[in-house]
């Protein structure tokens, strides 16, 4: 639930915070932080698929609530 405190490698870590801050605070995003995932072995081609699924899902989530949708209400119904 949080990648924060996970035991990840800097790799993973690096991806998911990236994901994060462009989640959160995209207008910040520049050339640091891909500069820093092409650091953690990232090409530009891992990139732009980090960057197309994490705004694909930013966007399809934005969606669903702006339109009340749950695509699945028992997956959301379970105690996570």
């Amino acid at each position: 639930m949080n990648y924060r405190i996970a035991p990840l490698d800097p790799r993973r870590r690096g991806m998911l915070d990236f994901a994060w801050k462009l989640t959160t605070a995209p207008a910040t995003i520049g050339e640091e932080d891909r500069e820093g995932l092409r650091r953690a072995g990232f090409g530009d081609e891992d990139i732009f698929d980090l960057a197309e699924t994490v705004a694909f899902f930013n966007m399809s989530n934005r969606m669903a609530s702006g339109l009340d949708i749950i695509p699945n209400r028992e997956y959301h119904r379970w105690d996570r």
